[in-house]
């Protein structure tokens, strides 16, 4: 976890073009996280920032 959105965007980003599955950084607490996308169940009390793609272009 980390308070610090630009570093979990730039860890999720590489996490995902490293791993070839999409990422996704999510808020808990005032700290953002970084999980691959298919970890995350609709039940889990998190608040998606963004999802990244290793296919797409940024």
């Amino acid at each position: 976890m980390s308070h610090d959105l630009s570093l979990a965007q730039s860890h999720a980003f590489q996490l995902s073009r490293d791993l070839m599955v999409p990422v996704t950084v999510f808020a808990v607490d005032g700290e953002y996280g970084v999980l691959p996308s298919d970890e995350i169940d609709a039940s889990d009390d998190l608040e998606v920032i963004h999802e990244f793609h290793p296919w797409a272009a940024h």
